[in-house]
């Protein structure tokens, strides 16, 4: 395992994360006991993973009651990542009040007296402008030492661009995958601001695993792609399949992201033992450079003047 400097908060973290909006997360991801769940965390730590992703909004709070159960004895050895805005109920509330008492909840749930980072989860405009007064509430949480680090979680190249010139964020979580590299430009003044940039959706929703086809037919949360793009992305996970000649595209995804240096980790999500180990072969698999370059013509040619929707 590779582990890489989180910004500047003086931690390090695998550079291989672990999503956990699949955890305990039945409405979205199939069944998954609270005591699968548990073994999963613990079995992530002892392969070497120590960065954590949650939410109190993944699995009406249960994905961070599981972390904080398989996380017990073992608090110093990894690093957790928590969202404010979606709540446990199913609702959102991005006022600046709501961010501690959303914090202490938390902190309850994930069985700790500190989170190492707490971003919000897809603000508004205004917020990542630094109009309102949530960093200046951030600042004081972490005065107060309830959260070492604190940022965003956002989609877009402009939304990318804003946070960094207008607020202090430490911490990025940024969609970005071979479908989605429009931010990739301004990665190298990321980097330069010791900003910790974390890839969220890195095989945009398992597209980028390979095992999907224009005949693939989907439920819940992915039921949102229409036939027109369906139809595309299948398109373009074939011609990857070429490109590399291998029908398993899970390790060439997630190479191509961690080929871009500013990138400190990337978090798939992770539900079973299988998909552990999918994820900790592609971590150990050499990218080959050449395909870099291949994958980002594809953006330009296919992706970049015609966005696929998330």
């Amino acid at each position: 395992m590779n582990y890489k400097p989180y910004g500047k908060t003086g931690l390090t973290i695998s550079r291989l994360g672990f999503g956990a909006w699949q955890l305990g997360n039945e409405s979205f991801w199939g069944e998954m006991t609270e005591e699968e769940g548990v073994k999963l965390v613990k079995d992530a730590i002892n392969k070497g993973i120590t960065f954590f992703d949650t939410s109190p909004g993944y699995a009406a709070g249960l994905s961070e009651i599981i972390i904080g159960k398989g996380i017990k004895g073992q608090r110093e050895k990894v690093v957790i990542n928590t969202k404010f805005g979606h709540k446990v109920d199913g609702t959102s509330d991005f006022s600046v009040e709501a961010i501690e008492p959303s914090l202490r909840d938390s902190l309850k749930r994930l069985d700790t007296t500190y989170i190492d980072s707490l971003i919000l989860h897809n603000p508004e405009p205004d917020i990542l402008s630094g109009k309102t007064g949530h960093f200046t509430e951030l600042k004081r949480l972490k005065e107060l030492g309830l959260i070492k680090a604190y940022g965003v979680s956002i989609d877009t190249y402009q939304e990318l661009k804003t946070t960094i010139e207008k607020t202090d964020c430490q911490v990025i979580e940024l969609l970005f995958n071979v479908f989605f590299q429009a931010p990739a430009p301004i990665f190298t003044f990321v980097k330069s601001k010791k900003i910790a940039l974390i890839a969220k959706v890195p095989l945009d929703s398992g597209w980028l695993t390979g095992k999907y086809n224009q005949h693939s037919t989907f439920t819940g949360v992915r039921s949102r792609w229409n036939q027109e793009s369906i139809k595309r992305r299948a398109d373009l996970v074939e011609k990857m399949k070429r490109m590399t000649n291998d029908t398993d595209l899970t390790k060439y995804a997630l190479g191509f992201i961690w080929s871009f240096d500013a990138v400190t980790a990337v978090i798939p999500g992770i539900k079973n033992l299988e998909q552990l180990s999918a994820n900790l072969e592609a971590e150990a698999f050499e990218f080959p450079y050449k395909l870099k370059q291949s994958f980002i013509d594809l953006y330009n040619q296919q992706l970049k003047n015609k966005p696929l929707s998330w």
